[in-house]
């Protein structure tokens, strides 16, 4: 396997990102991968990169290609005794490179960046359409503890 590089994202890496989040199944009804890239992903990323509590990160491998995004948002609770979560969302890894290991490279990396940030839990949602993103959170240890709801705000 290479050796990869997990860093936090830069405004340079979003076209790149945005294109990993946009090439899968469920990502092409509800991303725009478009050149340049739309102002809605400009201005949210500014917004996390300006927010301590959030981490875009990207896995690189050493020559600088992409292979992998993931968001990690770090929550503060009053529960469990005033436990700190870390919550994993936006996981991609690119088209083509699947089954390599990435994908476990890169959690290996989240949730070291997770136990460094005082971390007792680290959680994540999936679409129930993704079946083998359950199969591998299973396989790196995660439960599937609780069931979701969300409520959508917009039309």
């Amino acid at each position: 396997m290479p050796d990869f590089i997990f860093r936090k994202a830069s405004i340079e890496d979003l076209p790149h990102i945005v294109a990993m989040l946009a090439d899968d199944a469920l990502g092409t009804s509800r991303e725009i991968a478009s050149d340049p890239i739309a102002e809605e992903y400009a201005v949210a990323f500014e917004m996390i990169d300006a927010d301590p509590n959030q981490f875009l990160a990207v896995l690189t491998e050493v020559d600088g290609r992409m292979v992998g995004t993931l968001q990690i948002t770090f929550l503060h609770h009053l529960t469990h005794r005033g436990m700190k979560r870390a919550q994993i969302e936006g996981v991609r890894v690119a088209s083509g490179t699947q089954g390599q290991g990435i994908g476990t490279e890169l959690f290996r990396h989240a949730i070291a960046e997770a136990r460094a940030r005082g971390c007792s839990v680290v959680q994540l949602t999936t679409d129930r359409q993704r079946p083998e993103a359950h199969a591998f959170y299973e396989k790196l240890g995660f439960k599937p503890t609780h069931t979701g709801f969300k409520l959508r705000m917009n039309s």
